[in-house]
Order: C-alpha cells, then sequence, then structure tokens
C-alpha cells in the first residue's frame, strides 16, 4: 500500500477544526447558560431593591390616615444602597408618588467564550413596587 502526499495531515486538520467546533459549542451552552441565571439574579436583585424603597413611606400622612405616599428621598437611597451593596449599578425612579422603578445593570463573565473575544454579557433586570393601601385587606 502506498499513501499519497496530500493526504499526510488531513485528520489533524479536522481533529483542529472539530475540538475548536465543540469547544465554541460548549461555551455557548455554558456561557449562554450563566447569562440567564445572571440575568434572572440581577432582576431579583431589582425587585429586592424596589421593596426596600418601596418601604419608606412618608410617615405622618399614613398615619393620620389621610393618604400613603412614598418618601421619594429616602426610597431612592434606600433601594439604591441594596444596589450597591449587591455589587450591581442602577436606577430609580419614584412613579405617582406610590410606585417605585428600579432597573439594575450588571455584566456576566464568561468562561469559556472569551476564546472567541466575548468576556463579557450585560444583563439587565427591572422591577416596580407599587404602595398599596387596604383597610381590613380591601385595596384603598
Amino acid at each position: 500500500m502506498s499513501r499519497t502526499s496530500d493526504e499526510r495531515g488531513s485528520v489533524s486538520v479536522w481533529l483542529v477544526t472539530a475540538t475548536f467546533a465543540m469547544t465554541t459549542l460548549v461555551g455557548l451552552a455554558v456561557d449562554l447558560g450563566g447569562q440567564v441565571h445572571a440575568q434572572q439574579r440581577t432582576h431579583d436583585i431589582a425587585a429586592q431593591a424596589a421593596r426596600a424603597g418601596g418601604q419608606e413611606v412618608q410617615a405622618g400622612p399614613a398615619v393620620e390616615g389621610r393618604y400613603a405616599r412614598i418618601d421619594a428621598a429616602a426610597a431612592r437611597q434606600a433601594a439604591k444602597a441594596y444596589l450597591s451593596a449587591a455589587g450591581v449599578g442602577g436606577s430609580v425612579s419614584i412613579r405617582d408618588g406610590n410606585r417605585i422603578v428600579v432597573r439594575a445593570n450588571d455584566t456576566y463573565n464568561t468562561k469559556f467564550l472569551g476564546i472567541i473575544g466575548l468576556t463579557k454579557l450585560k444583563v439587565h433586570g427591572e422591577a416596580t413596587a407599587h404602595l398599596v393601601r387596604s383597610l381590613g385587606g380591601v385595596p384603598r
């Protein structure tokens, strides 16, 4: 049996190409799954920051039973403090005096996709907390 010289090394090229393709596919699965997890975490942090801010109520009118409104300055401060403690950035806004909206931003550091130049993936989360006044379990 004789070999022709143009067949030498063809398995090596195929093996290198297949290995790179499989590594890329595994990287996509691992890192995109990690990005989804980071996205869920960021949403949860935004929800908890909104809850923390929503607990800051103007005490006087609420105690007197006149109305319940969020103390905007204290709510912003509480929500931003929660975001900062969680290690994420974001923004806080108060709407209609009884609703706080928190947007959280973070990045996911990839494990495999750095091989092809993707080292970070951005993730975002948003949540809203509504201040509801109720009497006997009935919203008012």
